[in-house]
């Protein structure tokens, strides 16, 4: 796996209940936030172990090479159970300590709503984690200080949701497609594969998403987000001079 080099907070920390996760619902937007140097991790919270293709060791190996095309600082893996991503004090304190280790300014988290139930548990893990990690009597094993994220956003996996943001990744759509195709055991077709969604035109029903949302704001390719908080426009929404 990628390991922190410095010892520098991270700009984003991206959690994912499996590796690929991240990737297919934020790929395009990591990779053009490392071009403009901006420090980014990857935590995903299983190993994905239940996986229809592939093996745990495999799927590793996949995950170190998507991170490197995507230009990541961090990527780990906390290796909780696939499938048994439920609210428990032990979870949230594991990745409370992650947070709190890496002291991300920006959290991302799959959405809620997904056909997938471990990535709409990852989404409220992560956001019980976010709260904990800025609480100074909260104890973690990382024994890190309390980190307070400035902001905590929602990725699409599966989902095709009215985003409430969009970020332009048509610089950086061939980048987020490698990373996926770095996947090889989850999307590609062989005689060996058992035949999954994922095996069955995923990475262009993606492609399509993200096509479908760059013509709602003007440009070819964009990721779409969620956020429970409002943004805060902070330009003349008039396009004029003073």
């Amino acid at each position: 796996m990628v390991r922190l080099m410095e010892n520098k907070p991270l700009h984003i920390l991206a959690f994912g209940a499996h590796a690929d996760d991240v990737e297919i619902g934020m790929g395009g937007a990591i990779a053009k936030f490392s071009e403009e140097g901006k420090r980014i991790g990857i935590c995903d919270l299983t190993d994905a172990g239940l996986s229809s293709n592939g093996t745990v060791e495999l799927r590793k190996k996949e995950a170190a090479l998507a991170a490197e095309i995507l230009g990541v600082t961090y990527r780990t893996s906390l290796s909780m159970p696939d499938r048994g991503l439920y609210l428990t004090d032990e979870y949230i304190r594991m990745i409370a300590g992650v947070i709190r280790l890496l002291k991300p300014k920006i959290v991302f988290a799959p959405y809620f709503e997904d056909r997938h139930p471990d990535h709409g548990n990852c989404a409220r893990l992560v956001e019980e984690a976010v709260f904990s990690a800025g609480i100074r009597k909260f104890k973690t094993n990382q024994h890190e200080a309390p980190h307070r994220v400035e902001r905590t956003y929602f990725y699409m996996i599966n989902g095709f949701h009215k985003p409430d943001f969009t970020i332009d990744i048509s610089e950086h759509i061939d980048k987020k497609f490698e990373a996926l195709r770095a996947y090889k055991s989850q999307f590609e077709r062989t005689e060996e594969t058992v035949d999954t969604p994922l095996t069955n035109g995923y990475i262009e029903t993606v492609q399509a998403r993200e096509k479908m949302f760059g013509k709602l704001v003007g440009v070819p390719f964009a990721e779409g987000y969620k956020t429970k908080i409002p943004l805060l426009v902070d330009y003349d929404l008039l396009g004029e001079t003073q």
